[in-house]
């Protein structure tokens, strides 16, 4: 029921007409739909609401995949909620895992991230190369990679998709990521403030290629490559400076202007990745979208859903809605929910 998961819904019941496909999630950012869309919930056969802490195996009896999107998602959240993070993203991601290889789940896919390799100088790094996680969000990433290379998957098989930087339309959009930010700025106000001197790199991956990704994941034959694999995903080309980032955003959008800001501490989270193993093993499931296309989409996406150019942008940031939950009484300081949510199906 985020960002990533309402266009993996469409896109597997594209792919996988037949399937049975059960989302789990506690429903938090269900708010996030953008005016207009359909509810991507409709397309499975249930979505059960829950807290991925209390999830336990009789939540995956007869399940044969399992796509873990659940975590406190990025690193603004992470820092406000360190401690929340680590329980969520590593203790609880791991007991899921457990969960999966105890009932005989045969593939379960962990959307990992390229954010573990920190700072980064030199060529782009490859996935044998030392990680440097500098967040409360990497690190959390960074463990519960290393915890399910070093478990015992039995017949499970175990992937760790390394995504770059998510981007791109959704039913459920989120504007804290650092180019739908810029469009969303160019859309709305004709001017794209970068907070540091735009020259930390960022690898990028539009969100429909990451779906396609998840897709070659649960599928995939184990054999060749290990019973737990690590891969970056995305596109060697797609690794920008954040100034090009903008600059690609005002070429698209006439009349914007960039602000830099030269003073600014240094950004430490700055790295290029090398996807080399990703197109070996994966050559169908490369990514296929361009950044001018993904550009293009998000304008789109934000014209249609607020016409007359006011972005109303506290629900499509992450951090905001969690902080006016807190400050509602909905949820309590370790993001447990108070009073109950409902799933939006009716």
């Amino acid at each position: 029921m985020g960002y990533v998961g309402a266009v993996l819904v469409r896109h597997l019941r594209k792919v996988m007409p037949e399937a049975i496909l059960v989302g789990y999630d506690t429903g938090y950012f269900k708010d996030s739909l953008m005016p207009g869309a359909e509810l991507p919930e409709r397309l499975l056969q249930q979505q059960i609401i829950g807290d991925i802490r209390d999830l336990n195996e009789s939540h995956l009896t007869n399940v044969d995949g399992v796509i873990h999107l659940a975590a406190i998602s990025n690193d603004p959240m992470g820092s406000r909620f360190e401690l929340v993070t680590e329980e969520i993203n590593y203790r609880a991601g791991m007991k899921l895992a457990r969960c999966a290889v105890s009932q005989g789940v045969r593939s379960f896919v962990f959307a990992s991230s390229c954010s573990l390799y920190g700072f980064a100088e030199g060529g782009p790094r490859k996935e044998e190369d030392p990680l440097n996680p500098l967040t409360a969000y990497a690190k959390s990433k960074a463990e519960m990679e290393r915890s399910l290379a070093s478990m015992d998957p039995k017949n499970t098989s175990m992937t760790c998709l390394r995504f770059a930087t998510a981007c791109g339309a959704s039913d459920r959009l989120r504007l804290d990521l650092v180019l739908n930010d810029f469009v969303a700025s160019a859309v709305s106000e004709k001017k794209i403030t970068i907070m540091s001197d735009g020259t930390p790199w960022r690898p990028l991956i539009d969100v429909e290629d990451m779906a396609r990704a998840m897709e070659w994941a649960l599928t995939r034959n184990p054999q060749g490559h290990g019973s737990c694999l690590s891969v970056n995903v995305g596109t060697d080309s797609w690794n920008f400076q954040v100034r090009d980032l903008a600059d690609a955003v005002a070429r698209a959008i006439p009349g914007c202007s960039i602000s830099l800001n030269p003073l600014a501490t240094p950004d430490r989270r700055s790295y290029r990745v090398d996807f080399s193993k990703f197109r070996k093993i994966a050559p169908d499931y490369q990514p296929r979208a361009t950044l001018p296309a993904t550009i293009q989409k998000l304008c789109a996406s934000l014209h249609q859903a607020f016409p007359g150019g006011g972005i109303r942008r506290d629900h499509l940031l992450r951090l905001k809605t969690l902080e006016r939950m807190l400050s509602e009484g909905v949820l309590d300081q370790e993001l447990r929910q108070k009073t109950l949510l409902q799933a939006p199906l009716s």
